[in-house]
C-alpha cells in the first residue's frame, strides 16, 4: 500500500471516528440539549488528533495480530499429511 493511501486513509477514518464517538459518548452523557451541540465542536478537536496518534500505533499492531490470528487459522485448516 502506498504511504501516502494509508496516511489520507487514517485522517479520513480518525476524523469519522472521532466525529461519531465524540458526538456519541457526550450525547449519552448530557442528553440531547443545546449546550451538549456547544459543546461537541470542542471534544471532536480534541479527540481527532488524539485519534489519529493512536492509529499510528495501533493499525500497525493491529495489522500484525490479524496476520498473526488469519495465519494460525490457515495452519488449523490445512490438510494433514
Amino acid at each position: 500500500m502506498n504511504k501516502n493511501f494509508i496516511l489520507l486513509s487514517q485522517i479520513f477514518m480518525t476524523f469519522m471516528m472521532a466525529a461519531a464517538m465524540s458526538g456519541l459518548m457526550s450525547l449519552f452523557h448530557s442528553g440531547p440539549t443545546l449546550e451538549w451541540l456547544k459543546g461537541w465542536p470542542l471534544q471532536f478537536l480534541i479527540a481527532w488528533p488524539i485519534a489519529f496518534c493512536l492509529t499510528m500505533v495501533a493499525w500497525p499492531a493491529a495489522m500484525t495480530m490479524a496476520g498473526a490470528v488469519l495465519r494460525a487459522q490457515a495452519g488449523k485448516s490445512a490438510p494433514q499429511s
